[in-house]
């Protein structure tokens, strides 16, 4: 049975004096925005202005945590303890709230960044952490998570609200995990190829993985990078094929 999915993206990844990429272009087609809250990128300004495009289009505004390590991007794996990753989860949520309630608005969910969310995918403590922080700061607030991952599982467990995440540049090896990207092929360049990956997951279920193997998947909500050149056009195109098949939630 085919499901109905919510697209996101990762937003606000730029800082005062630069310019704000793709965001303006992408945002009319996703639902939810993952908004940088400084520690991997972002500023006080970007984040400000992150919010009010997504106001403007109806977006769902959502905090995007990542490691404190602006020249790694928050993609680098840095030493972290659980409780750490706690502290970091509630400052960045509670950081976006106070921009997002300035304007009249609140916060519908949190995304972890880049390392921070690969790690927690089969850490049992960051995972508890970041559900945790969650919780403590607003029990409604959805939670992203990677489908099928120990990280939903323990999220879920503790009773957090979570949305499982596909990818559909990303490719993935068979125990669901997501290909790193220090490795061969972890990225879907070919548009049809991403376009396919997605409605496999969406329409029926599953995905093939890098060695052939079809395994099932969960999609509740759908990622997709705004930070190459072609992204705007690409979010636009899947909108639209998603669109025509009523997949949209």
């Amino acid at each position: 049975m085919a499901n109905k999915i919510n697209l996101n993206c990762d937003m606000g990844e730029s800082f005062g004096a630069w310019s704000m990429g793709n965001d303006a272009a992408i945002m009319p087609y996703i639902h939810s925005a993952n908004i940088a809250c400084g520690f991997h990128a972002g500023d006080a300004h970007i984040m400000r202005q992150t919010v009010a495009l997504a106001l403007k289009h109806g977006v769902q505004i959502g905090a995007h945590p990542g490691l404190n390590d602006l020249p790694g991007f928050g993609r680098r794996p840095l030493p972290i303890s659980p409780e750490q990753a706690y502290d970091l989860v509630v400052v960045q949520i509670g950081a976006l709230a106070a921009v997002a309630k300035s304007q009249g608005a609140q916060l519908h969910h949190v995304k972890p960044h880049g390392a921070l969310y690969n790690m927690a995918v089969n850490n049992e403590g960051l995972s508890r952490a970041i559900a945790q922080a969650v919780l403590d700061v607003d029990k409604d607030l959805m939670l992203y998570t990677l489908a099928n991952s120990l990280y939903n599982q323990v999220a879920s467990s503790m009773g957090v609200k979570t949305m499982q995440e596909v990818f559909a540049d990303r490719t993935y090896q068979d125990d669901g995990s997501l290909t790193p990207r220090t490795q061969p092929n972890a990225m879907i360049v070919d548009e049809e190829q991403s376009i396919a990956q997605v409605l496999d997951m969406v329409e029926h279920g599953f995905v093939r993985t890098l060695s052939g193997k079809e395994i099932p998947i969960q999609a509740d909500t759908l990622c997709i990078h705004g930070d190459q050149p072609q992204a705007p056009a690409f979010a636009q195109r899947i909108y639209d094929v998603l669109k025509v098949r009523d997949l949209l939630r």
